[in-house]
Order: structure tokens, then sequence, then C-alpha cells
């Protein structure tokens, strides 16, 4: 069997500002919330998608915020969307998937610790992690634990993320903590860009490994000198942005593998999908619990 573990909060925000609104008969906006359970149901209409978890942040803060002050927050984010992340998770639960809300940890955080445990059952042939956020590379294995860019229809395997980063997946919070990331909110290092950072990682793997010699990177002199002062003068920020990229696979979750078999929606769906003014969406349904 596979398992797919959706990315909630990704496919809310692409759906948010990939489709049009829509408002509840009550005047709320909930386009995104429609739109999320009507790619949920495309999912499940592919047969080899029986097992199905979805988590979201709650809340867009979390532990890391406390680690660094510059982390992202909801600051900024559409209020419109903000406000359909409760009713996201209430729909899609209604939907019949397991749903996991992260308030202390990021929805990432539940996707990994899902694929950690869940990769170890020997039922389990594969695991899709379907989002294209690159933190979630770290996660790949072979061809058994893979991420999926659904909306470009894109697999990446490990093959996929060398070819990609230049770096293998155990080495990814490395690469994005050298490189940053704008969307996480941390800068990276000075001068670390993604070519200079592949070609170090890829013969050294982690950020410890790297020679404090400039002439043992495999680089011309000038740049990996200016690289490696660049390090050792920030080296403590560099771990602290690659604690922050490395996702926790500690997270509490309950559910065994069970628990993620579809076998459909729930009947409360069609008042859910009656009060937001979708009465088309449970007629759909081909699977009612």
């Amino acid at each position: 069997m596979k398992i797919h573990l959706v990315d909630g909060t990704y496919e809310l925000f692409r759906v948010h500002f990939g489709a049009p609104p829509k408002k509840a008969p009550d005047g709320r906006e909930v386009g995104a919330t429609l739109g999320l359970v009507r790619s949920l149901m495309l999912l499940l209409s592919d047969p080899e998608v029986t097992h199905v978890a979805v988590a979201f942040d709650h809340v867009i803060e979390s532990f890391r915020n406390k680690l660094y002050s510059g982390y992202k927050t909801g600051a900024g984010v559409d209020p419109l969307l903000l406000a359909q992340f409760p009713l996201a998770e209430k729909a899609v639960s209604a939907l019949g998937l397991a749903v996991w809300p992260m308030v202390k940890f990021e929805a990432d955080d539940a996707l990994a610790a899902a694929t950690t445990r869940f990769k170890k059952i020997k039922s389990v042939e594969q695991i899709v992690i379907c989002s294209p956020d690159k933190d979630l590379a770290q996660l790949v294995e072979g061809e058994r634990v893979v991420c999926w860019d659904r909306r470009r229809e894109i697999i990446l395997d490990e093959k996929g993320v060398i070819k990609k980063f230049g770096v293998s997946p155990e080495s990814i919070p490395d690469f994005l903590a050298l490189v940053g990331d704008s969307a996480d909110g941390y800068p990276g290092i000075q001068s670390w860009g993604e070519k200079s950072t592949s070609v170090v990682l890829s013969r050294f793997k982690h950020i410890e490994s790297i020679p404090t010699d400039p002439g043992k990177l495999g680089l011309g002199l000038g740049r990996a000198t200016t690289l490696v002062d660049n390090l050792q003068k920030n080296y403590d920020d560099a771990l602290l942005f690659r604690e922050l990229s490395t996702l926790r696979t500690d997270v509490p979750l309950k559910e065994k593998l069970s628990d993620l078999k579809w076998v459909g929606a729930y009947l409360r769906l069609k008042k859910l999908c009656h009060g937001l003014g979708e009465a088309r969406i449970p007629e759909r349904i081909t699977r009612w619990r």
C-alpha cells in the first residue's frame, strides 16, 4: 500500500491564491476551504490512494519562533485565509481523513513524524509526501519516500533531490541553513550561494565536517577563503539555522496505520457543505461512513 501525507497548509494557500473567492450564505469567505475539499476528493478518486492524512499549521507560529525571532509568523498573511484554517480542518475531517492540526510544532513536523513511523511497516510500499516544500526533501529515501508536487505533477525521489539541490536528502537541513530560506525567515550565511553550497556539502555532508582550510573545499581559493571566513564568523548562526530547518520526528501523533485508511466521508459533511452554500460537493462523494 501507499500512504499519502498532505501538507494542508500549502494546499490551502495554493487554492486561496489560485481559485476564485466564494462567500458562504453568512458572508464568510470559504473559497479556499471548498477548493481544498475538491482537491482532496480528486486525490481520493485515484484507486491507489487508500491511506491519507492531512497536516495543518493550526497557528502559523511554532516552537521555532522562540529559537529565532526572525522566524516566519502569521504577519502579512491574508486574514481571509487565516480565518479559514479551523474551517478547513473541520471540512477535511468531515471528508473522513485523518487531520493533524499543529500548534507547538509545524505541519511539516507532523509529516516527518508520520514518515518516520510508518516507513518502518513492511506493508507500506511507499510514502508520498504531497508538497513541493523544499524542507520536506530531507525526508526522501530512495523511491520509498518521495515528494509529489501535485500541481506540476513532479515526483522527487532521492535521485531527484540530488539533481535539484546537488546534495543528498540528509544534507538538506545543512544546505538550507547555509543558503537561507526566505519563506521561513532566516537569511543563511553571507556568500554561501546554492552552487557553492552544493559543491561543498556534496563532499562534506554536514556543517561540522566543512574544513577550515580553504584549499580543501574544492573551489577556487579566493572564493573558498571568503566562504570559510564567513562561516567561522557566523558558525553559531549556521547551526541555529540548521536546527530551524531540521524537521522534528517526535510529534505525538495518536493515529495508527489503520486510522489513515479512507473508508468514506461522514454524513456531517453534507450539513457543513450546505452551510457553506455548496451542495454539489456531497453529490460527488461515492463512499459514506
